[in-house]
């Protein structure tokens, strides 16, 4: 049970800091002042996510928790402009945006349905709130399509 919470808890950050990344890229590209702030409270969320992992993750491992590694960084950035090259609207980013985020919402729900009976507490609810939180985020990105 302790090793499966650690590795919820790797999947979760890898997934948050896979979503800081991603805002990184994008928002190099962003011209409407208004969807930037929308990213930089995304950023947040991920980062405050990323946070609370860190906190809980002590109490499994005297690692650190898994982030995404420079290849998965590489393609992303890679992606993102080959996708923009020719479109980098608003709706544009935020469609990548979201197509990235329903990735780390099924992945969370596949986690929460297959696991629910053996998550200890804190870490059901670092996962619960991450995939609220980007359910959240998918409609507020949907606002800029």
């Amino acid at each position: 049970m302790k090793s499966k919470n650690l590795d919820i808890l790797d999947e979760v950050n890898k997934g948050a800091t896979m979503g800081m990344d991603a805002i990184d890229i994008v928002s190099s590209k962003v011209k409407d002042e208004d969807f930037e702030e929308v990213l930089d409270l995304e950023y947040n969320k991920y980062k405050d996510i990323s946070r609370r992992v860190n906190e809980v993750y002590a109490n499994y491992s005297e690692k650190e928790p898994h982030e995404t590694n420079t290849m998965n960084k590489i393609m992303t950035w890679y992606g993102v402009q080959m996708k923009t090259m020719n479109d980098d609207t608003t709706s544009k980013l935020s469609e990548l945006l979201m197509q990235g985020t329903n990735m780390g919402i099924i992945e969370g729900r596949r986690l929460i349905n297959q696991n629910q009976d053996i998550l200890a507490p804190e870490v059901s609810s670092i996962l619960q709130d991450f995939v609220v939180m980007q359910e959240d985020s998918v409609e507020t990105l949907k606002k800029y399509l």
